[in-house]
């Protein structure tokens, strides 16, 4: 239970509305029984009337009553709807808000060890699961103990005896059934995440490689595995339903033994019409404890959503970055001095020792094959994690010492796979300048060549899911004036022309040299193209410079970088 208890602190945040959605469940319940009670001992006493009892038989203020019970159920219930519902998505997103706050900074160091749909699945799947806590759980549990006492109250004036009776019943149930079904319940709360994440998990996988799959033969099997996790999950589900059916069940069972001893002893104590509202009220209010029934076989799944998110949100992050450092500035001097690291849980390091000094307006390019440590270098600059040894620094300060504000105004990058939001092409560039205006948003898309993405619709065209499908090159441009719009004096990019035919690619580069005249430009590519433009070439190797220099340099000296532009001669170190 302890699990839950950060996250019931936030429903302190929205108290009120909490308090008067149970405040409206608990009107909505008093009202049905009153509504029932007083219709049955209406109906009764009427009969009992009979023809006699038109002129001495008040049936105005009981018709009234019914009346008033009816409207004020119908009206305490949509009520009780709207708020409890609108209570229960404002804590929903105040929770992923919180739990997206406290994930964003484990990004990548801590959360590369979750796969990305399982990652998904808990902040999806499981903290929608946690809305059970309020609907199915708290809510009625606790409307039902307020209306049994108010019931046992109310039925006091009529007679102690019954009224004692009907409420020992009704506190015996809420006080039997949560802890006997949350026990039942626990395991198959526990199986139904688990198994919903495998699930989801599996499908993702399989439709993600189902072209792998397909080639090499492995599609049936791999969708074996899937109908299997799925026949566990509906078995595991077809338990839970049995367990509500029995809860069910039993409450039924319950109410007809409530209602045979109260309507016995009533004939003795009360007599006539009364006999019916006590019944009456025995029915509705019995009725009133139904969602207490199965409500706490709930529990357990909800239980087990909160490890799942608790497990993530609790795991320190592996970089943390000071509340104050150096202010940003309008230059930027980039090095590093005998860098060296290791992805967790690999012996062989992806640095060894590396070592490089880029003064400010210098544009460099770092060359080099897949796996040499190139983008493993990028994400060190922007301190998605630190190196085990040595230090790399901005402006002469480690970059430790950088908050990340300042640390993020001082530096633009263009990773190796852009992503495109699913919103207009003019949301998807501010990101990189919220003041700009659209003249400038314009002739940014014109410097890239984007600008038919203007189309019809212009700034305001709907790009990624149910919007315009962006080519591999296009998502590259977007991402490189994204970085551009940024204006900041540092720029960082990883193979910002893959993907790119010859054309374009000599024209972005001759642009980068072009806007980034007075700014700091650090290249990570593996391609040729346009390297004779740049300051200082980087030969990258096993985690290391093999080589720096010039265009010219490099290639007087008929090294590595020599040979990869003549392949045809033979290398060897």
């Amino acid at each position: 239970m302890r699990v839950l208890l950060p996250f019931l602190a936030l429903y302190r945040r929205h108290g009120g509305r909490i308090a008067l959605g149970m405040l409206l469940a608990i009107v909505t319940l008093l009202a049905s029984i009153g509504l029932l009670s007083l219709s049955g001992w209406f109906l009764a006493g009427s009969a009992l009337a009979g023809t006699a009892g038109l002129y001495t038989f008040n049936y105005m203020l009981p018709a009234a009553g019914v009346r008033g019970a009816a409207i004020t159920r119908t009206a305490g219930r949509w009520a009780e709807r709207v708020v409890s519902h609108d209570a229960t998505f404002r804590v929903l997103q105040q929770l992923r808000i919180d739990i997206f706050t406290k994930i964003l900074p484990l990004s990548p160091g801590v959360i590369a060890g979750f796969r990305q749909a399982e990652l998904l699945n808990r902040l999806v799947a499981d903290v929608d699961t946690l809305d059970h806590l309020y609907l199915r759980v708290l809510s009625p549990l606790l409307s039902a103990l307020v209306v049994s006492l108010v019931v046992t109250l109310g039925l006091c004036a009529l007679d102690v005896r019954l009224a004692l009776t009907l409420g020992a019943m009704m506190l015996a149930v809420l006080v039997v059934f949560p802890p006997l079904f949350y026990h039942a319940g626990k395991s198959i709360g526990r199986d139904l995440t688990r198994l919903r994440a495998a699930y989801r998990l599996h499908l993702v996988t399989w439709l993600q490689g189902n072209a792998e799959l397909t080639v090499y033969g492995a599609a049936g099997d791999y969708r074996r595995q899937l109908d299997e996790t799925e026949r566990h999950w509906q078995r595991r589900q077809q338990r839970q339903a049995g367990l509500a059916a029995l809860s069910q069940a039993l409450l039924i069972l319950l109410t007809g033994l409530a209602v045979t001893l109260l309507l016995w002893l009533a004939a003795d104590d009360v007599g006539g019409a009364w006999i019916a509202l006590v019944v009456f009220t025995t029915l509705a209010s019995f009725e009133a404890l139904g969602p207490v029934a199965g409500a706490f076989q709930h529990l357990g799944q909800v239980m087990a959503s909160a490890v799942r998110i608790t497990d993530i949100i609790r795991r320190e992050p592996a970089v943390t970055f000071p509340t104050d450092g150096p202010q940003a500035a309008d230059s930027a001097a980039l090095s590093a001095d005998n860098i060296r690291f290791t992805y967790p849980g690999q012996k062989q390091p992806a640095l060894n020792g590396l070592s490089l000094h880029i003064a400010h307006g210098e544009h460099v390019a770092i060359l080099g094959h897949t796996g040499s440590g190139k983008s493993t270098l990028l994400q060190l600059f922007t301190r998605a994690w630190d190196p085990q040894a040595g230090e790399i620094r901005l402006n002469g300060q480690g970059l430790s010492q950088w908050s990340e504000p300042a640390l993020r105004s001082m530096m633009a990058v263009v990773p190796q796979r852009v992503h495109v939001f699913s919103a207009t092409l003019r949301d998807n560039l501010l990101l990189g300048a919220p003041a700009a205006d659209d003249t400038k948003l314009r002739t940014m898309l014109e410097h890239m060549g984007l600008e038919k993405l203007l189309g019809s619709e212009g700034l305001d065209a709907w790009l990624g899911e149910g919007g315009r499908q962006l080519s591999g090159g296009e998502q590259r441009r977007l991402g490189i004036a994204r970085a551009l719009l940024h204006d900041a004096p540092l720029l960082l990019l990883d193979e910002p022309t893959e993907g790119l035919d010859a054309a374009t690619e000599r024209h972005i580069l001759a642009l980068l040299q072009q806007l980034g005249r007075q700014k700091t430009l650090v290249i990570i590519t593996h391609r040729l193209q346009g390297l004779e433009l740049m300051d200082r070439i980087y030969v990258m190797d096993q985690g290391n410079f093999t080589e720096q220099g010039t265009h010219g340099e490099l290639m007087e000296s008929r090294g590595r970088y020599y040979h990869y532009h003549r392949p045809e001669e033979v290398y060897t170190e």
